[in-house]
Order: structure tokens, then C-alpha cells, then sequence
């Protein structure tokens, strides 16, 4: 048996991200020789014939299907589509992930609406956690987002999130925009 088959056989049965130097210890051999047997890997599955790929993930690698085959792959395990967050739920964790550590109080402020039921939701998939309590009166919690929430969408850490200034328009087509919906008569 080689490194590279038993390094292959770990990430097919890892059910999360597995870190370079946890190969390394594992498979007893040197971080530099794990480095290279992982891209060893990954050049093998980007074969078209090859139905899966390697990822860097939450500090980690880990094996996925590919994006092509994802069809194939959600029709097999589920007989059904996957269950999407609702809007409420993708707004919330957004919030979360740019603004982290953050109250719901403070979700709440920037949504303008209450938080409690999307934050129930995140919690119990767990794409958010508490990760702190705000030093204020009453102590209220703070959440974060979870290393599964960089799993699910494939980032390796929050720094990789696309810039908010790419997302959300300027403050002066905001004021024009606000001008325009709001005609005095």
C-alpha cells in the first residue's frame, strides 16, 4: 500500500475537511510529502472520465463531487431537490458571516425586521453558533458562522468571501434610488 492510496482511502471516507498536518501524522510521513501527494491528486481526478474532485476547505481537504455531476448525485440520495435556507435565513446568515461576532439585536437592527426564527433555523443546520457573549446588560449572545459553513461553500476561510463593495451599491445610487421611489405630489 502507498501513501497516495491511503491518503486517496481517508478523504473518500472523511465525512469533513481533513488538515495537511493531520495526513501527515496519520499516514507518518512528512507534511511536504503530504502537500505532494495531494496535488498529485487532485491532477489525477481533473480528468473528465473522474467523478470527483479535491477541495481545500475550512482548512482542510476534502473530496466532492464534481459540479457537473451534482444532478446525477442530489437525484440518487435525496429522490428530490436539496432543501434551500429561505431568503430570510440567507439574509440573516450573511449578516453573520460579514459582521461576526454579532447579536441578534444587531441582525436585527440591519434587517429591520426580528431574527429569532432564521437564527433557530441556522443554528440547527449548523451554519451559525454562539460564539461569545456581548459585555453589555443582559449579556447577549453572539454568533458566528461554523467551519461547516465553509465546507458548504467551498471556501477555505472568510477572507474569501467576495468584498461587500462588490454586492452592495454605492451610497449615491442608494440616495437616487430612494429619490425616485419617493415622488413628492
Amino acid at each position: 500500500m502507498t501513501s497516495a492510496a491511503a491518503l486517496e482511502a481517508i478523504l473518500f471516507v472523511a465525512d469533513a475537511p481533513v488538515s495537511s498536518k493531520r495526513l501527515s501524522t496519520v499516514l507518518g510521513i512528512p507534511l511536504s510529502e503530504v502537500e505532494s501527494e495531494l496535488g498529485a491528486l487532485s491532477h489525477r481526478l481533473e480528468s473528465p472520465h473522474r467523478g470527483l474532485c479535491l477541495e481545500k476547505v475550512a482548512g482542510g481537504w476534502r473530496l466532492y463531487t464534481r459540479g457537473e455531476l451534482s444532478g446525477y448525485v442530489e437525484s440518487f440520495v435525496t429522490r428530490g431537490p436539496i432543501r434551500k435556507l429561505s431568503a430570510a435565513a440567507q439574509e440573516v446568515l450573511a449578516v453573520i458571516a460579514y459582521r461576526q461576532p454579532v447579536s441578534r439585536n444587531q441582525i436585527n437592527d440591519i434587517r429591520g425586521v426580528d431574527s429569532s426564527s432564521p437564527l433557530r433555523t441556522l443554528e440547527k443546520t449548523g451554519l451559525i453558533e454562539v460564539v461569545g457573549r456581548l459585555q453589555v446588560p443582559g449579556y447577549p449572545v453572539l454568533y458566528g458562522t461554523t467551519d461547516l459553513l465553509l465546507e458548504k461553500l467551498g471556501l477555505d476561510s472568510l477572507h474569501n468571501l467576495p468584498p461587500l463593495s462588490d454586492l452592495v451599491p454605492a451610497p449615491k445610487v442608494v440616495d437616487e434610488l430612494a429619490a425616485a421611489t419617493f415622488v413628492s405630489g
